[in-house]
């Protein structure tokens, strides 16, 4: 699409000669079915800072997808890299016993929510949690299906597929997925399912899954999980209402149905807590991760209580889930989010939030900014009175921000998501939010 701002002298970020000659090349090798928002070529990062090859600098919103909670090359993430890489780089933990592995699963054990015995399952990524998610649910609970929510990203492998309904895309020519997979209303606050006051409309979409869905669609007893996105991520980055969250965790108890927290995304720091299901002091059977966890490493991991990992030796494995390197990167991570990251998450967020709340009084393009932490969204909208998202709009301001000189990611059909190292300095913050303040009085 072509920009109708133009950046300054002093800002313009054009592709250079080695970035341009770069995307050729990957147009030819590579599936054109990753989402390229625009042709930035990595080089190098330092902390929120990153440069592409042809030495550009940019200042990152995006963390690769909320994947690098320290920063790009943090000193000791690094570090426990090449420590671990000097003594070994792979051995199976499916097959042989890992120190840095039962390392890391203690510590998740102690940071994830619930005062019980629990063990972990560890993974390569997202959709591979919540498959192995799903797994354990089938065999703890005996049961067939499954209940997820309208707009959730659970993955793109066919089990998480199924979960997930953010995009038909995802879905298409995938037909026919998993059986056995229940959609309910998301409460979203912004555009609401049902037309109650936002303090009842968490307790009302928990009330459709009883009273509606388990009458006419499925039993209760028939429902090996629930899987719920704290804070729904691809979809928009959605805060739920304060009910929602305790009203679907009184159901599954009363009806023994796992509660299955996907914190992939918002996890891991993102929102100020080390997960995002603690602003609601809700306790979830399980709990799957990845992004956030592995430093930069492919990681990702379920935690469950012990009394629910009954499945027998071989009933579910992997090869490289639990690589010690990651591992490794993982507990440098951790140790960073307990130290510093937590903090500066909040108050770098609060800073952030602050100035953010003023755009929709200030942008009439902007219908709504929402989240936590640094896991924030802003809400383009064509018509504030119909909140019709600026899919179109929302795409060009991100690909001018580029131009700028500041990464940015879509979320939902119109939403800016950012999500920042969570080093991210307030100056940085700044010189970031003034690119795009400028960019929404440009179309406002």
């Amino acid at each position: 699409m072509v920009s109708t701002v133009k950046p300054t002298a002093e800002t313009q970020h054009l592709p250079g000669p080695k970035a341009e000659a770069l995307v050729a090349r990957d147009d030819r090798v590579i599936s054109p079915s990753y989402t390229r928002s625009y042709p930035f070529v990595m080089d190098h990062g330092k902390g929120s800072e990153v440069w592409d090859i042809d030495g550009r600098r940019f200042i990152d919103f995006t963390a690769g997808v909320a994947v690098l909670v320290a920063g790009h090359a943090h000193p000791a993430i690094v570090e426990a890299i090449t420590k671990q890489a000097q003594k070994y780089i792979h051995m199976a933990g499916t097959d042989f016993y890992l120190p840095e592995a039962v390392e890391l699963a203690e510590t998740l054990a102690r940071i994830t929510p619930g005062d019980y015995e629990k063990q972990v399952f560890f993974t390569n990524s997202g959709t591979e949690s919540n498959e192995a998610a799903m797994k354990l649910c089938h065999w703890y609970t005996g049961r067939p299906a499954f209940i997820s929510f309208l707009g959730a990203f659970h993955g793109r492998t066919y089990g998480s597929m199924s979960l997930g309904s953010s995009k038909a895309l995802h879905r298409t020519r995938c037909q026919p997925l998993l059986a056995g997979v229940y959609h309910a209303p998301y409460p979203n606050p912004y555009r609401p399912p049902f037309d109650v006051p936002t303090e009842r409309l968490g307790r009302a979409c928990v009330d459709y899954i009883e009273h509606t869905m388990m009458k006419h669609l499925v039993r209760p007893d028939e429902v090996a999980g629930i899987f719920v996105e704290t804070i729904q991520g691809e979809g928009g980055y959605v805060v739920p209402p304060d009910d929602f969250l305790p009203a679907l965790r009184d159901l599954c108890d009363r009806y023994e149905i796992p509660l299955v927290a996907d914190e992939v995304q918002s996890g891991m720091g993102r929102t100020g807590k080390m997960f995002a299901i603690e602003h609601w002091g809700v306790v979830p059977d399980v709990i799957s991760m990845a992004k956030g966890i592995g430093g930069g490493l492919p990681l990702g991991a379920i935690v469950a209580p012990k009394r629910m990992m009954t499945w027998p030796s071989g009933a579910h494995a992997n090869t490289f889930g639990g690589n010690p390197v990651a591992c490794a990167a993982a507990l440098a991570t951790i140790k960073l989010l307990e130290t510093e990251l937590l903090a500066n998450t909040n108050e770098v967020g609060a800073h952030m939030m602050a100035r953010l709340q003023t755009w929709p009084d200030r942008f009439p393009i902007v219908g709504e900014v929402r989240g936590r932490g640094l896991m924030l969204g802003i809400d383009l909208v064509e018509d504030r009175t119909t909140r019709t998202p600026a899919h179109d709009l929302r795409d060009q301001i991100v690909d001018e921000a580029f131009h700028r000189g500041l990464l940015l990611l879509g979320a939902g059909a119109g939403a800016i998501r950012l999500c920042p190292p969570l080093i991210l300095t307030q100056d940085l913050a700044d010189e970031g939010l003034t690119i795009l303040e400028d960019l929404l009085a440009a179309h406002s």
